[in-house]
């Protein structure tokens, strides 16, 4: 697993089915129309800024990576932000990947290393 977190996954296709309405999925295909690649979001709503685009996840295939699958997944999701009126886009990205930090902050964005992400599970 790429997060190397897979004891924290606990969501089955199935409940993401049930779910569907509840989030957005945008995916990239390579020319034999299989999916190498994906994004997952959200709206979200901050009180400090308004309305928002979450972006829960992005993820490309190994083989499919600097190809610019990535920058294009995230464009259209940057699109659908805009076209939907948001004012921002935020997402997490852990600490340790460096190659995605660096990806991130060349299309411009700020990360904040003075927040903590809090969790309370259910």
């Amino acid at each position: 697993m790429f997060q190397k977190t897979p004891e924290k996954v606990s969501i089955t296709p199935a409940v993401m089915l049930a779910d569907k309405d509840l989030f957005k999925c945008l995916v990239a295909e390579n020319v034999d129309g299989k999916i190498v690649g994906f994004a997952t979001f959200f709206f979200a709503y901050y009180s400090w800024s308004g309305k928002a685009l979450y972006l829960d996840d992005l993820y490309v295939q190994q083989p499919y990576r600097q190809q610019h699958t990535g920058m294009s997944l995230l464009n259209e999701v940057i699109r659908y932000a805009r076209d939907a009126d948001c004012k921002n886009i935020r997402w997490l990205v852990s600490s340790w990947n460096s190659k995605a930090i660096e990806f991130y902050k060349k299309l411009g964005a700020v990360t904040d290393e003075g927040q903590i992400i809090c969790e309370l599970k259910l």
